[in-house]
């Protein structure tokens, strides 16, 4: 382990901002950590539900607005992709190659998780399992996705959005918002939002890649300023508290997401740039930094099996003993949590498994010669290529020849 440590530290580059690293995987543990503490399988008469712990204990509701972190990934998103594509660009890589590249670590991941639940599926289906417990199952798995096809249109419009300020999207989700709540429209035009507001804090991060949003007042203002608006519009503005949907509730800020999503998204990002200074300092250490780097590795396998590993720990318990607490019970009282969260050690063993199954789809790709070009450097594949990809990780394209 120590060796290992040693390796990640030596082959990152020294000038690799290991902070925005840790951002993003704080981002995904969010979402892993919120579909696993909020979302409850109930077993009932034969069939397969979901239940969510802020409906039944809607005095939990602040764990959403902890872990409710898709503000943060976009914020890092754009700053990523932004720097990428100029690094490419300056060293010849045409926009198809770039993208091409970034697109494929996106899907390829993508396919082989709906290849397993299409075979699962049919195994379902021709074993009796009933419509009702599928139609949930599949719902879990694949719901998750539509982050995924939000933030590759971003990034496919990078060169497009790269210098646009946050506050013209902003000023469309305000305003559909206004025509929707205000003055009584169509419920449809929310929808639009759905780029609208993930490519505010997309723009910021873009806006960082190019030098902006330096120091500390930055960060205070878009925290102070975007928590104020959040709580003036819960408050006062008819928007429900949790920052997450919950079955039953007039109005879900994340499905499609308010303006209430984008401005509490506008105060994380303002405390994500005020923590990079404790993180540069924190992840110096080489051990801190090798479990971000090979949580980073693997980001978009833990993000697409999470939900996989909930179902198959739950299912294979109730199989084996029954209903048990804080698995396949009604999320009613506080002692359902504190079941859930002894359970959640199981739920990352099993996801520990699914990344050992499905992990290397991840990072797959065509080779040739040899050689592959990371960030503009040629990086000859070799028994120390895991360790070098783990820092030199990013956009790349494979160099023929």
């Amino acid at each position: 382990m120590r060796e290992l440590i040693r390796r990640i530290d030596a082959a990152t580059p020294p000038d690799r901002d290991r902070a925005v690293d840790a951002l993003r995987a704080f981002a995904i543990l969010g979402v892993v950590l919120g579909h696993w503490l909020v979302t409850a399988l109930v077993a009932d008469s034969g069939t397969v539900r979901t239940a969510s712990l802020l409906l039944y204990q809607p005095h939990l509701v602040p764990l959403s607005w902890a872990l409710q972190t898709l503000a943060v990934f976009f914020l890092v998103g754009g700053q990523m992709s932004v720097r990428s594509h100029e690094s490419a660009r300056a060293r010849g890589v045409t926009y198809r190659q770039w993208l091409g590249v970034r697109m494929a670590r996106l899907f390829r991941p993508v396919a082989a998780l709906l290849v397993v639940w299409t075979l699962a599926a049919g195994a379902m289906l021709a074993s009796g399992v009933g419509l009702t417990t599928l139609h949930t199952l599949l719902k879990l798995v694949l719901s998750p996705l539509w982050f995924l096809l939000v933030f590759a249109a971003l990034t496919a419009a990078t060169p497009l959005v790269a210098r646009l300020h946050p506050l013209w999207p902003l000023a469309v989700v305000l305003h559909v918002d206004l025509v929707r709540f205000g003055l009584g429209g169509p419920a449809w035009l929310g929808w639009i939002n759905l780029a609208a507001g993930w490519l505010v804090p997309y723009c910021l991060g873009a806006a960082w890649a190019r030098g902006g949003l330096r120091g500390r007042t930055t960060g205070w203002v878009l925290l102070l300023g975007g928590g104020a608006v959040t709580a003036g519009l819960v408050l006062f503005g008819g928007y429900p508290a949790a920052m997450v949907g919950v079955p039953g509730a007039a109005i879900s800020n994340l499905n499609p997401p308010t303006l209430a999503a984008v401005t509490f998204g506008l105060a994380q990002c303002g405390a994500a740039l005020l923590l990079l200074g404790p993180l540069r300092r924190a992840l110096a250490r080489p051990a801190v930094w090798a479990g971000v780097a090979l949580l980073n590795l693997s980001a978009m396998t833990v993000f697409l099996w999470h939900q996989t590993a909930m179902m198959a720990v739950t299912a294979t318990a109730l199989r084996l003993s029954g209903p048990l607490p804080g698995l396949h019970t009604v999320p009613a009282d506080p002692a359902w949590l504190a079941a859930r969260l002894a359970w959640l050690p199981v739920f990352a063993a099993a996801l520990l498994i699914c990344r050992a199954a499905f992990g290397t789809h991840e990072h797959a790709g065509p080779r040739t010669g040899g050689r592959v070009v990371r960030e503009g450097r040629v990086v000859r594949e070799g028994r120390q290529g895991g360790a070098a990809g783990v820092a030199r990780k990013g956009a790349g394209v494979v160099r023929r020849g």
